[in-house]
């Protein structure tokens, strides 16, 4: 993933005026935070490759529940807050996301306590209320069209 960004964020600045140390133009920074992002991305994938583990065992097979789980949390949210317009389905709203992101994300693990999620959803839905429309003022919709109207 590191070399993947890295490799996009040089690739697209090479589009712009590099410049050089003492007159950096525009794409100096971004070529230079790809290039180093790339390389951390490569030592990281090397040392994973070529560490033993202490038992010698291999690595595990993929995770397949957890992965979809918090995969389909975040299309959850995003299609709550935004709305599929081409579909037809309008913004359900910032509470909403919240509720189905918590909801559909804890269902990842192996335990599932119905109470437990509801206050934390509740907790993360007034923080995130508190934090996004009343102190950055934020304006994307927070409730459901038709509860509103």
């Amino acid at each position: 993933m590191f070399m993947c960004v890295g490799v996009a964020f040089a690739w697209g600045a090479s589009s712009y005026n590099i410049g050089n140390g003492a007159r950096m133009g525009p794409g100096y920074f971004p070529l230079v935070l790809g290039v180093l992002l790339s390389v951390l991305g490569g030592v990281i994938t090397f040392k994973a490759l070529v560490v033993e583990t202490v038992d010698g065992e291999k690595i595990g097979s993929i995770a397949w529940r957890p992965l979809f789980f918090i995969i389909a949390a975040n299309l959850v949210f995003g299609a709550s807050i935004g709305g599929l317009p081409s579909i037809g389905m309008r913004p359900l709203g910032l509470i909403f996301g919240i509720f189905a992101l918590t909801f559909i994300a804890s269902n990842a693990g192996d335990e599932f306590n119905l109470k437990e999620v509801t206050i934390l959803a509740f907790i993360l839905a007034v923080i995130s209320y508190a934090a996004f429309i009343l102190l950055l003022k934020l304006q994307f919709p927070v409730w459901p069209a038709f509860l509103t109207a």
